[in-house]
């Protein structure tokens, strides 16, 4: 039978071992019901289960293992950001007039997943809209952080994140827009990807009101999330490639291979500092420590560069870029009100805040405008990646925090080092890769003296993803992972 270090082997060792009979399907599954039964009460992780059919798909699971069936995730256990849609279960993007909304048919990554033989137990908590990093809403509650349930999983994908440091399934699909990956990923200490732009297509990951047609967008991706790295690399190849129904929206992107297999053949930047925002000290030690280590493994490691593109313009672009989506999702009444603000700015207003505000009023003239600089920008950094192969820099600027649902986002404050900061600098350091539609991997290197996960994030070249977790799975191998919260080791 399964016993609770099953419950945390990663994807492949679970594929293996169900594979070659040391386990059925039906038992690992049974056994991952059971402990999230007993254990999701602390945490509200998983908001939709879906336990019976999960049992149906494992039995199935273990007939076609006893017909030697080879497909990448045959029987093992999977959870679904509450987002996606998954036929027969509701999708209400934690939004209350949503709540009775009840999806169809599957999304497409969903899909494919099960084609591959994952058995989905159940959807993950997330944010109101999707649009937070925190994971509360109405319909669902409020999803704890399992190394300290006072304390938030993120969001917006931080039901995922928190269900697999639970040991809830293997793997999650998650989707980040501002860090929606990442920033979960750094404070449950587990791993995720946030593909390049137009890798993953997403077709049914969309709000209930509207049609689940294929799609392409200018920042919003869709990603795995695993607690190991080379986990990442098995669920990415399942849920990227075009649309099969798309019209020629979706990009038909193809992977390189890593450009390197050996720790000591790549040149990395690891930065620690960014003009806008201060990071935890617990964060920059943690850097520098990884940062000697992969000097030590005979990595070449730089601490700055002049290559490197103007961070302060491109996190005041991306501003902008992000703010207008949510501009167009605005009531009415709300974006009037913004525009009145906006007026009154002064022209000469320079500050991150000033163009938080005016991307939620953005023309589509100004936005061409933008997206002609963002163009400049990945030009920028094409440059800068013949020089380097990836940067290891934050996910966030701080670990876990304590809950804070005020109404009011613009109320809510971070503290870092006893200087209280605005929670909008959250989207700082996430945005480096979502502006330019970068691949980035987010990673564990650590845990804080009173038990928070510490994490980093690996940014790359446009679609060297392969190299971004190939990188992941050096550190991992060399330096150790995911650790399973203290009071669920056995």
């Amino acid at each position: 039978m399964p016993s609770l270090s099953s419950i945390y082997m990663d994807a492949h060792d679970l594929a293996e071992a169900l594979a070659n009979k040391k386990m059925s399907a039906v038992e690992l599954t049974k056994e991952i019901i059971a402990h999230i039964e007993k254990t999701d009460v602390h945490l509200n992780a998983i908001c939709v289960r879906d336990f019976a059919r999960a049992l149906d798909a494992a039995l199935a699971a273990d007939e076609a293992l006893a017909r030697r069936v080879q497909i990448p995730l045959l029987g093992v256990p999977l959870t679904v950001k509450e987002t996606f849609n998954v036929a027969g279960l509701p999708t209400t993007w934690g939004i209350p007039a949503y709540k009775d909304f009840v999806a169809q048919k599957d999304a497409l990554v969903v899909s494919r997943a099960k084609a591959a033989g994952a058995i989905i137990l159940g959807k993950t908590n997330i944010s109101i809209g999707a649009s937070d990093w925190q994971s509360y809403n109405e319909n669902y509650g409020v999803t704890n952080n399992p190394f300290n349930t006072s304390r938030t999983c993120g969001g917006s994908s931080g039901g995922s994140a928190a269900a697999l440091a639970a040991g809830f399934g293997a793997l999650s699909l998650g989707s980040d827009v501002a860090g929606s990956l990442r920033v979960p990923a750094n404070f449950c200490g587990i791993y995720a990807h946030k593909p390049s732009l137009n890798l993953v297509p997403l077709r049914g990951h969309i709000p209930p009101h509207l049609p689940a047609i294929p799609i392409t967008d200018d920042l919003v991706v869709m990603g795995p999330m695993a607690r190991s790295a080379r986990d990442l690399a098995l669920l990415l190849d399942v849920i990227a490639g075009p649309d099969e129904i798309d019209d020629g929206l979706a990009y038909k992107l193809q992977l390189p291979a890593s450009r390197h297999s050996r720790l000591e053949d790549f040149k990395i930047l690891a930065l620690s500092a960014h003009p806008l925002t201060p990071t935890d000290s617990r964060i920059t030690a943690a850097i520098d420590e990884l940062a000697g280590n992969l000097s030590k493994c005979g990595a070449d490691v730089v601490r700055e560069s002049s290559s490197l593109p103007d961070l302060k313009a491109a996190a005041r672009l991306y501003a902008r870029l992000l703010n207008s989506q949510g501009g167009a999702r605005l009531p009415a009444e709300t974006y009037s009100f913004v525009q009145e603000v906006v007026a009154n700015l002064k022209a000469e207003g320079d500050s991150f805040f000033a163009d938080y505000l005016r991307g939620v009023t953005l023309s589509h003239r100004d936005w061409i405008i933008d997206n002609f600089k963002r163009a400049g920008q990945r030009s920028h950094w094409r440059q800068f990646f013949s020089e380097f192969d990836a940067i290891i820099c934050p996910s966030a600027p701080t670990l876990a925090f304590p809950h804070d649902h005020r109404p009011n986002m613009e109320e809510r404050i971070i503290s870092i080092e006893n200087e209280t900061l605005p929670y909008r600098n959250l989207q700082i350091w996430p945005g480096i890769a979502t502006g330019p539609g970068l691949p980035a991997t987010a990673i564990p290197i650590g845990m804080s003296n009173d038990g928070l996960p510490i994490g980093v994030q690996i940014i790359g070249a446009y679609l060297d993803d392969r190299t971004t977790i190939k990188l992941a799975e050096l550190i991992e191998r060399e330096f150790g992972g995911f650790r399973p919260p203290q009071s669920l080791r056995s």
